[in-house]
């Protein structure tokens, strides 16, 4: 089969990929949940990343499947109409989320008399400038806490729809994308926010982790890229060493800031996320590459029952992630009002399973659309009534 070939046969899924994303968009959910024990086992709390990074990392790694093979099979304009309509689909649900959360926010607030909800998560200005504040947050300027990953992705693909012109000069690309990240971190430049500000996720800062996923998918579809560094024990173990410092540093940050030297403190501090930090780069790409190379495409792990559902929500990243975005302030107010390691077990359990059930309706849901529909009888021939 020519290399020609290849890229104009579709590639199937990788399900470690699909895994992954579930295991990053549960931890989004626990980690937007104030008071979630479950919190103390998510990825923040052992690497200089995130499950954001991870996120974001795997956004562009699929993408190299769902929108550089259609540009290699149809051509641009096809897949730069697909990234656009994915952009809008994004819009729109962004919007939906921002409402029902506002509505979500607002009537708990009013409910339980507890105002200090909606100055926690940055949306006072519905109260005070609610006309404005829709019109900012049609612009994405008004962002309140925990909505502002759709933004940044939305902008990101964006940007992919020029970029799929450059998917067979992946150097080109790279370091344009390269070039745009140090230039950002050089200049602190931001997309501003509406009142003050800049946006919490830089996306120009942001894309070059989008570009580096998706030029991992682009190796694995044997097309132009710069692929994942081969399997080594040089590279194996400076990637655990910087596994290693990151989990340092973490813990020195969490249990033992104040007896930190300053530097280390001042050091520790300057590791942003805004803009992503190189050591936050470097993290989840060391974990990329632990993973890439030591987890079988096929293996036991990812065929397990433990994986499948995780499996399942990254499949439908969309509709898991909106509905955990929900989902994690129910589970805060259930946690504040009833305290306990009971509670804390049904509030996650609870929570993983609606998750799935999202992810289950929506694989339905696909099911229905994509099934064949069936051909209506074809017209009998004039006379045939009558005989």
């Amino acid at each position: 089969m020519t290399n020609a070939t290849q890229l104009r046969t579709p590639v199937p899924r990788d399900s470690r990929a699909d895994i992954c994303r579930g295991l990053a968009l549960w931890m989004i959910m626990v980690n937007h949940t104030p008071g979630n024990a479950a919190g103390d086992w998510t990825l923040r709390n052992f690497a200089l990343a995130d499950a954001t990074e991870a996120f974001v990392l795997l956004a562009g790694y699929a993408a190299a499947f769902a929108y550089a093979g259609k540009a290699d099979r149809q051509g641009w304009l096809p897949a730069a109409a697909s990234v656009a309509q994915r952009v809008g689909k994004l819009y729109v649900a962004h919007i939906f989320l921002l409402v029902v959360f506002a509505a979500q926010v607002g009537f708990s607030a009013a409910a339980l008399d507890r105002a200090a909800f909606l100055d926690e998560l940055a949306l006072d200005p519905f109260a005070e400038q609610p006309y404005r504040a829709l019109l900012e947050a049609l612009l994405l300027r008004f962002q309140p806490h925990f909505l502002d990953i759709l933004p940044l992705y939305i902008v990101i693909l964006a940007l992919f729809i020029p970029a799929l012109l450059l998917r067979a000069r992946p150097w080109l690309l790279l370091g344009l994308s390269v070039a745009l990240w140090v230039g950002v971190r050089a200049t602190g430049y931001n997309l501003p926010r509406w009142e003050e500000g800049t946006w919490f996720f830089n996306p120009l800062a942001w894309q070059l982790l989008f570009f580096i996923g998706l030029m991992l998918g682009q190796s694995v579809r044997d097309a132009p890229t710069v692929g994942l560094p081969p399997r080594s024990p040089w590279l194996t173990t400076a990637a655990l060493l910087v596994l290693g410092a990151s989990l340092a540093a973490m813990l020195g940050y969490t249990h033992f800031y104040s007896h930190l030297p300053y530097w280390a403190a001042e050091w520790l501090s300057r590791v942003d996320k805004q803009s992503l930090h190189p050591w936050r780069l470097a993290s989840i790409l060391a974990l990329a590459y632990l993973i890439g190379h030591f987890v079988a495409r096929d293996g036991a792990l990812v065929r397990s029952r433990l994986a499948r559902p995780f499996q399942r929500m990254g499949q439908h990243s969309l509709p898991v992630f909106c509905v955990g975005i929900l989902l994690s302030f129910l589970a805060r107010l259930a946690i504040e009002a009833w305290d306990g390691w009971e509670v804390q077990v049904v509030v996650n359990t609870a929570c993983f399973m609606a998750l799935l059930g999202v992810a289950v309706v929506s694989e339905w849901s696909r099911s229905v659309e994509r099934a064949p529909r069936p051909t209506p009888p074809s017209p009998l021939p004039a006379g045939a009534e009558k005989a």
